[in-house]
């Protein structure tokens, strides 16, 4: 398996593919080092044999699956000149093979992936359709066996390759059509899925075609044959459109890359009986292979140019004809690559996974971590993510690791204020589980004053529209867990202290009797009815 994901997040599921176990359908064979310098030296003589051609298309594959899996959001514009550089005319099924197989084993990346795609599908329109009919025939086929995973996982790539204006709008209503004509519970949650990664973009090229989309969720949540869970989930997709698709932009601007008038859009139907074309991802020996090199040697000259090479060899001979003086100039080496960054998330998850307790990694990663360098909002981020992995049980071990933390320094208060503001604003995107994790991770470091109530709660404002489904379930079980370990007399002396006049408000708003009697039923209705008295009695005073 020669995949490995890429990513920002060392996180679980990555430790777990990156030592894939043999199976039975690897091909690879053991040629002695001997034996293949000679048949090296034999396809040198002739570049048209086709030993040396399959020696290009093994050195071309291994190519462009590397650029394809080490690419993110920061490095982007240092890889894709370089996979440019390969020929993609002859790869161009390897490529497709490389794009899907990562976003399927990291989806959190289809957003990156797509620009790739989009990039060179400006240059080489055919990568850009192929990969459109592989991804609509794995739709038709996932949704046939009824694999959410992997049409999940191709429904988003289509929502982002809409967004980067490489698949057209009719294929994304007609994904949705698919997914909603008969709803399932899986098909509906894939829909609200797509609807979320792409719906700016389809709300400005189609806003009927939206709005007819969102009346058929509706209905379906009024009917009720979905499951309660699901209906959150329709819940939080209507909460998402309201606000504009704030936090759900079409494409980020560093992924910004291809101007709209030079991108082309390619119109892929569903129903049609597609070709995926699979004889281009194995090597087969051409007669023109030559001649094909040569013709792909100007089209990369055409794309990426010879200027920028003309350039650095002047700027290199100009400063070899410059004064000695010049060779004491400190040079400052500023690594964009993210390196040292994952091999500290890699230590820091490592470390926690094999500790037996608490003390012994809060001990470990204190020696890890350099004070003043940042790290400790990395320590605190991953710390959280781990813990969001878990199951209830073991979530005990991260807040009493967070509470060790915490009793160190400000900067790590500092960092867990800031995890779970992320928390709170992407609850929509967490499943049931990490949110229950992530709250009980959280409640058990406020019980503990470990954090500032004001620093963790204070960004919290419990109205109907400043939450949603998903975020209500974070703040009922964070209060409800609280309520365990406090009690509810100490849990609501602490939500209405006057001294606090930040998480009083926040959770309590005094700003108009709608908002006040919101919260009130909120926490009465998740059985947290004692910590509402004082509110209470300000309303009635109040009318």
């Amino acid at each position: 398996m020669e995949l490995q994901a890429p990513g920002n997040l060392f996180a679980p599921q990555t430790i777990a593919m990156a030592r894939p176990r043999p199976t039975a359908k690897c091909r690879s064979v053991y040629v002695p080092p001997p034996r293949a310098a000679a048949a090296a030296d034999y396809a040198a003589g002739d570049k048209a044999c086709p030993a040396y051609q399959r020696q290009t298309w093994d050195a071309l594959r291994r190519s462009i699956t590397g650029h394809v899996n080490k690419a993110t959001a920061a490095n982007i514009r240092h890889v894709l000149p370089e996979l440019l550089a390969e020929n993609l005319v002859r790869g161009r099924g390897l490529l497709c093979r490389a794009l899907l197989r990562s976003q399927a084993a990291c989806p959190a990346f289809t957003d990156v992936f797509a620009a790739i795609a989009a990039v060179v599908n400006s240059k080489i329109p055919d990568v850009g359709r192929l990969l459109l009919v592989r991804l609509v025939i794995r739709l038709s086929r996932s949704h046939a066996t009824g694999d959410k995973t992997q049409l999940a996982a191709a429904a988003r790539f289509v929502a982002h390759l809409v967004n980067q204006g490489v698949a057209h709008e009719l294929l994304a209503l007609e994904l949705l059509e698919m997914l909603l004509a008969e709803p399932t519970d899986d098909g509906v949650e894939v829909a609200v899925g797509f609807v979320t990664e792409c719906g700016a973009a389809l709300s400005e090229a189609c806003p009927r075609a939206v709005d007819a989309v969102f009346d058929r969720l509706r209905s379906i949540l009024v009917d009720g044959g979905v499951d309660k869970r699901v209906g959150f989930l329709i819940e939080g997709v209507f909460a998402v459109r309201r606000a504009r698709f704030r936090g759900h932009p079409p494409v980020r601007p560093e992924l910004d890359l291809v101007e709209q008038e030079d991108q082309f859009t390619h119109q892929v139907e569903i129903s049609l009986q597609l070709d995926p074309e699979t004889h281009l991802d194995v090597f087969v020996a051409s007669g023109t292979f030559l001649q094909d090199e040569a013709a792909y040697d100007d089209l990369k000259r055409s794309m990426l140019g010879d200027d920028g090479q003309d350039e650095d060899d002047n700027e290199y001979d100009e400063s070899e004809d410059g004064d000695d003086d010049d060779e004491d100039t400190d040079v400052t080496i500023k690594d964009e690559t993210e390196t040292n960054l994952m091999g500290l998330r890699r230590t820091i998850y490592l470390t926690i996974m094999s500790s037996a307790g608490a003390e012994e990694a809060g001990h470990k990663l204190l020696s890890i971590v350099r004070p003043g360098h940042g790290q400790e909002v990395e320590l605190c981020g991953m710390i959280v993510e781990c813990c969001k992995q878990e199951r209830a049980p073991k979530t005990r071990f991260y807040g009493e690791l967070g509470q060790r933390l915490c009793g160190v320094g400000r900067a790590y208060q500092a960092g867990f204020e800031a995890c779970f503001a992320r928390c709170y604003a992407a609850a929509h995107r967490m499943g049931t589980d990490e949110l229950r994790a992530a709250a009980g991770f959280f409640a058990q470091l406020l019980a503990a004053d470990a954090v500032p109530w004001g620093g963790v709660l204070g960004g919290v404002r419990v109205t109907e529209e400043d939450t949603t489904s998903s975020s209500r379930i974070l703040v009922k079980t964070l209060f409800q867990e609280m309520a365990e370990q406090l009690g509810v007399r100490v849990l609501g002396r602490r939500m209405n202290d006057g001294d606090d006049p930040v998480v009083r408000d926040a959770l309590f708003p005094r700003d108009s009797a709608k908002n006040a009697r919101f919260a009130i039923d909120f926490f009465t209705a998740i059985g947290l009815e004692g910590v509402t008295q004082p509110a209470r009695k300000l309303l009635l005073s109040g009318s």
